[in-house]
């Protein structure tokens, strides 16, 4: 097994992007664990205590990758979809187990294809232009975390 930590700092946002019951007004560490050697790549994501917080469940061996994020008790939270012809390596982020547009939460690209860190814009739904993210996140290979950003600040 890969465990991975890392550190999450959002803006003060009370009713949520997903939901409220997954804000929290201080930076939460998570670790991320991954079992390798199956034919499903599906992690799980944990508290510092060990206590379950998320589930990415997603099959290798499907025609259509579409990971699905499940709360600690097996719920659907979002369903994620990669753009296949994207210039920036897009993901979509939609509702429940929906993949339909009405359902689009938010999408995520790469600002560029060829990064030495991990660099993510992120733009919900509502944000049609995508002239300004929403969201970025900052990750380090070398130290094993990443940071979410509120909008354009800090740069990267």
């Amino acid at each position: 097994m890969q465990n991975r930590q890392r550190s999450v700092t959002t803006a003060a946002n009370p009713s949520g992007i997903i939901s409220p019951q997954y804000c929290a007004p201080h930076n939460v560490n998570l670790a991320i664990v991954r079992k390798v050697m199956t034919l499903a790549d599906n992690l799980t994501v944990t508290d510092v205590n060990g206590k379950i917080a998320f589930n990415l469940k997603a099959s290798l061996m499907s025609l259509h990758h579409h990971p699905v994020l499940l709360d600690a008790t097996g719920n659907p939270i979002i369903t994620l979809h990669r753009k296949i012809m994207s210039a920036h390596d897009r993901w979509q982020a939609f509702r429940g187990e929906s993949t339909e547009l009405k359902d689009l939460i938010f999408s995520v690209k790469r600002p560029s294809l060829f990064q030495l860190k991990p660099k993510l814009k992120v733009f919900l739904a509502n944000n049609t232009k995508e002239q300004v993210c929403d969201f970025k996140v900052k990750g380090s290979w070398f130290e094993r975390s990443c940071v979410v950003y509120a909008g354009e600040s800090p740069p990267f």
